[in-house]
């Protein structure tokens, strides 16, 4: 076959196949319209009713817990302990004893310290008598009296002494494991255990910058915690940074927890959520929206037609958008069938959805 030839075979199968498309795409406008006229091939669909419904901006972060006060208790002075007296993980009041030293020299000293004072208090008033007669010079009862006033602080000293063989709790809290046992020798840098003020908790997290002017004190925050699936604790936001890292280009924040129970210990990681706005808003399920480019729009149904319309669309969640324009509240859009669905091709309406009422829309932090 020639050359020739060749190109013509090529030129009508070329013209064929561009003949046959265009005559597809012209009798399937013609095929929609029979199927109208004999009420077959109608789309099947299902609907969602447009709701009002609630939009929450939010602020998600991450952060964690930290007890209203904490310390490390250590004893005042070295020793060796001779009475452990707290349970790890109990509650104790404030002025309660953790730990006794052994104090056996301290009471011996306190106990001279006391005689030292009686007889230094007995020669006071012997020489204030005397003087009352003239019999001692006033030089005398002068220095008895500073004796006296040096024994009763030699004693305080002793008592104080005593004391410190005794560590007690500096407020009311949980204490932690201990770190030590009966017969040990500690001295002023020995943790002996911790303890933790948890009725309530403060839970530290970051915000990006950008929110710093929507972040206010008495904001509503809720967090939750992988250790507690099914519940949600509710607090306030009560600290916020004044200065925002350089590096992070975030604040901090803090919120106080209420805590009740002292399931919450220090230093769990929480999801925080801070509600910034709520507002009424109208509410469609995210299926049912349709993107082409730089556009969105949903299908109604008019006169058992699909009819397209283009909308705006503000907050997102998961299942859930918010529409500020283009449909009205109890419209109907079409959220099932969408792939083969056309504006203007006849549909069949197989089930009618609902979408929800409220839904919580966020941002990320």
């Amino acid at each position: 076959m020639s050359v020739t030839k060749q190109i013509a075979v090529a030129c009508a199968l070329l013209l064929a196949l561009a003949g046959g498309a265009l005559w597809h795409y012209w009798s399937e406008p013609e095929s929609a319209e029979a199927a109208v006229g004999g009420g077959l091939s109608a789309v099947p669909v299902r609907l969602a009713k447009v709701e009002a419904g609630t939009v929450r901006e939010r602020i998600e972060a991450v952060g964690s817990t930290l007890a209203r006060q904490a310390v490390d208790i250590v004893p005042l002075t070295s020793g060796r302990i001779v009475e452990l007296r707290f349970r790890p993980g109990e509650r104790v009041e404030a002025g309660d004893v953790l730990v006794r030293l052994e104090d056996a020299a301290e009471q011996a000293g306190a106990a001279e310290a006391r005689a030292a004072l009686r007889q230094a208090e007995l020669a006071l008033e012997r020489a204030k008598k005397l003087r009352a007669n003239n019999t001692v010079a006033q030089a005398t009862v002068d220095e008895i009296e500073a004796a006296y006033l040096g024994a009763r602080a030699r004693l305080d000293a002793a008592l104080k002494q005593l004391t410190d063989r005794t560590v007690e709790a500096p407020f009311s809290g949980v204490v932690g494991i201990r770190q030590i046992d009966v017969g040990a020798r500690v001295d002023e840098d020995t943790v002996l255990t911790t303890l933790d003020d948890l009725a309530e908790v403060e839970i530290e997290f970051s915000v990006p910058e950008i929110f710093f002017g929507q972040v206010q004190r008495g904001q509503t925050v809720s967090a939750t915690s992988s250790a507690f699936p099914a519940r949600t604790f509710a607090g306030r936001i009560g600290t916020i940074d004044t200065r925002v890292g350089q590096v992070s280009r975030a604040f901090r924040v803090r919120a106080a927890l209420p805590n009740p129970d002292l399931v919450l210990p220090a230093g769990m990681f929480m999801h925080v959520e801070v509600v910034l706005e709520e507002r009424p808003a109208v509410l469609i399920p995210e299926e049912a929206v349709v993107a082409e480019g730089d556009s969105t729009f949903v299908f109604t149904i008019e006169d058992q037609r699909a009819k397209r319309r283009p909308v705006r669309l503000g907050q997102r969640t998961a299942g859930t958008v918010e529409v500020l324009d283009g449909v009205a509240v109890d419209e109907a859009v079409v959220r099932s069938g969408l792939q083969r669905l056309r504006d203007g091709l006849p549909v069949r309406i197989e089930e009618d959805g609902t979408g929800p009422a409220a839904v919580a829309t966020g941002k990320d932090a």
